[in-house]
């Protein structure tokens, strides 16, 4: 498989990913564990099939510690054990932030208000943004069909 362009050695494409990154860095700066963040990413990049997202932050997830065990059940935690109440409530806000087309009132009350149990607002803001800005590079790889599997942790900085 190959990518429709070379969006990541195009001029506009690399103004685009650095006010992007430069969001995403602002978001994982604000005191949201960083394996509550990979999780996230994880489940949204899963839920909208996007390949090189979910390559790149298991292994990157991977690299900082977390457990194979706990990276194979990330699409099935609503029955696994090994997710903590707030890790458990940042998924299902990234899912239903992630699905929000799929649910015609968006995040319910109860996903807000269950989250709001875990994080301060300034981890929320963090939870919420990091959200977007995922399912924005979910949605830039898969329209270009960014192949999956070459990632090597860290590559991006």
């Amino acid at each position: 498989m190959d990518a429709r362009l070379d969006y990541f050695g195009n001029a506009l494409a690399g103004k685009v990913l650095r006010h992007l990154n430069s969001a995403g860095k602002a978001a994982s700066e604000a005191g949201l564990p960083v394996a509550t963040q990979e999780l996230v990413k994880i489940r949204a990049s899963q839920i909208n099939g996007c390949g090189f997202c979910t390559d790149m932050h298991t292994k990157d997830a991977a690299a900082a510690g977390e457990t194979t065990l706990r990276l194979n059940l990330i699409a099935a935690w609503r029955e696994a054990t090994v997710f903590t109440d707030a890790e458990r409530a940042a998924l299902e806000l990234a899912e239903q932030g992630t699905r929000i087309a799929d649910a015609a009132g968006g995040v319910t009350d109860e996903a807000w208000t269950n989250a709001t149990k875990h994080f301060d607002a300034d981890q929320l803001v963090a939870l919420v943004s990091l959200i977007a800005i995922i399912n924005a590079y979910n949605r830039i790889n898969v329209i270009n069909r960014q192949p999956a599997g070459s990632y090597r942790p860290g590559q991006f900085g």
